[in-house]
């Protein structure tokens, strides 16, 4: 169960961040964190499809890894989270840890397509919330690594940044093996699962 001391600072964190964001004229300055309601559903996800083996593509400062981690730790699950910007996997490794989820999370500094492309794991979650013009080549691998017992894929940003991410989608519609759907859920997340 979720905590209520975990709602109210994940509360408070969403609100800072907000906050920076708001201060930043330059979009990569930005933390760029998904939207609360969005996380939310990530974390109900982890508990309804006691998802053991969570993968996040783009960390950031952490708030999505934060709610995958504390739904992860009810599950007795796991979370692998990529993300370019050294200092940001730092700041996001130090809200972990004074959430005590760090035992929950492995924080992985990188290019995702260099992990994506040598990782042979199988994961029963994965969120895809990084730079978008790279996400239809990250597809053949993301495929190969969902897990073929309902694995299910996240994207996020398909309402607000349609444009960026129609190439992904269209690769996704056009592979009979695959079925999505639009949540009009913050700023738009597809949802991906096998036939």
């Amino acid at each position: 169960m979720t905590s209520t001391v975990f709602l109210k600072r994940i509360a408070d964190l969403y609100d800072e961040f907000k906050q920076h964001d708001a201060r930043q004229a330059d979009r990569l300055r930005r933390f760029r964190n998904i939207e609360a309601e969005s996380a939310k559903l990530l974390a109900m996800l982890v508990r309804t499809q006691q998802s053991q083996r969570i993968l996040e593509i783009g960390t950031s400062t952490g708030y999505s890894t934060l709610w995958l981690a504390e739904a992860a730790k009810t599950v007795s699950g796991h979370v692998q989270t990529l993300e370019i910007n050294a200092f940001r996997s730092a700041q996001a490794k130090k809200y972990a840890e004074e959430f005590s989820l760090e035992a929950y999370i492995d924080f992985w500094v990188g290019d995702a397509a260099d992990y994506l492309a040598t990782s042979t794991e199988q994961y029963d979650l994965i969120l895809l919330d990084a730079e978008r013009g790279s996400y239809a080549g990250y597809w053949n691998d993301l495929k190969r690594l969902m897990s073929t017992k309902g694995g299910t894929l996240i994207i996020d940003n398909v309402i607000s940044h349609p444009a960026e991410v129609k190439p992904l989608l269209d690769l996704i519609k056009n592979d009979e093996l695959y079925m999505s759907t639009i949540l009009p859920i913050g700023a738009g997340l597809c949802m991906v699962v096998t036939k």
